[in-house]
């Protein structure tokens, strides 16, 4: 994930699927308790860091989408200011280190922003991460995770590297699992939904089932048998009552035969599970040709 040419580190931080999100209920603190199976996947942003001889810190993002747009005018608009959760990260580290160190970012987004695909979060764990290197700053995992979960509650998951994890809490309690390989369809809308919103929308769930009987099913059984009732989003009814795209899209995925079909994290990208690669591929053709949104095929980190 991280390697040295020249004098700049290069990462690439991973797009993540929520396989499984229940929301337990609001705490008192204003975050929800939540228990969801995150899994990365083969979509990356690329961030470049490039040492300063003095304490300038300047962040450069290029936009180079992967997916086929209908409207290629759609792009997300993303800040390269104070906003930007990179530079909320490089400011955390130098107030830990108590040193204003330099660095050159260059950010390369290909992860669309407000998809429930955790692009944002994964950014601010690589800087965490590669800073840490190329800093020589030397914190250890529990530290770097310590400082993510005071920015974002996806951003530890991301700081472990794990292919696939189980998160409760807010999101910041992680239990690492062994991942194996599985094919997606990814379908993003052009539009895109604020997490407080859906969140603010939401109930507690009483749906029975929990992340560890989807983890345990996932390695139980093959792909083709996966018993598609274990998977499940607590925030897919809101946003679907928030954003009709969301509602449209899960319906022309519902008409494909996916092993099941669903929204990650608060959307709006929605997915559908696939039993092979080659099946991934002929769906996502297929919905290509409907003109539907924009649609990427992926795999699961293992």
């Amino acid at each position: 994930m991280y390697r040295f040419e020249a004098d700049t580190l290069i990462a690439h931080a991973p797009a993540k699927l929520n396989l499984f999100l229940k929301v337990l209920g609001k705490r008192e603190d204003g975050f929800h308790e939540i228990e969801t199976v995150m899994q990365t996947i083969d979509l990356y942003d690329t961030l470049l860091f490039q040492k300063c001889d003095d304490s300038q810190v300047t962040l450069k993002v290029r936009q180079v989408s992967p997916f086929s747009a209908r409207n290629r005018q759609a792009q997300e608009e993303i800040p390269s200011d104070e906003n930007n959760l990179v530079l909320k990260a490089v400011k955390l580290l130098q107030e830990k280190n108590e040193q204003n160190i330099g660095v050159d970012i260059t950010l390369i987004k290909r992860i669309p922003s407000q998809a429930g695909l955790g692009g944002g979060s994964s950014d601010a764990a690589s800087t965490i991460n590669g800073l840490n290197q190329l800093w020589n700053l030397g914190l250890g995992l529990n530290e770097r995770c310590h400082l993510a979960a005071q920015l974002g509650s996806d951003i530890p998951f991301f700081v472990t590297e794990s292919s696939l994890g189980t998160c409760t809490g807010r999101g910041e309690q992680i239990q690492t699992e062994k991942s194996r390989k599985l094919h997606f369809v990814l379908v993003k809308p052009d539009s895109g939904l604020s997490t407080a919103a859906v969140y603010a929308n939401c109930a507690a769930s009483t749906f029975s089932q929990s992340a560890k009987d989807v983890v345990k099913g996932l390695h139980m059984t093959n792909t083709a048998s996966v018993e598609s009732s274990l998977f499940y989003n607590s925030l897919e009814e809101p946003a679907r009552r928030l954003n009709l795209d969301v509602q449209q899209t899960l319906e022309r995925l519902e008409q494909q035969p996916f092993v099941k079909t669903m929204m990650s994290g608060s959307g709006t990208t929605c997915f559908g599970l696939c039993r092979s690669r080659k099946q991934s591929l002929h769906l996502a053709q297929k919905l290509k040709s409907m003109d539907i949104a924009r649609v990427y095929v992926a795999q699961s980190r293992v």
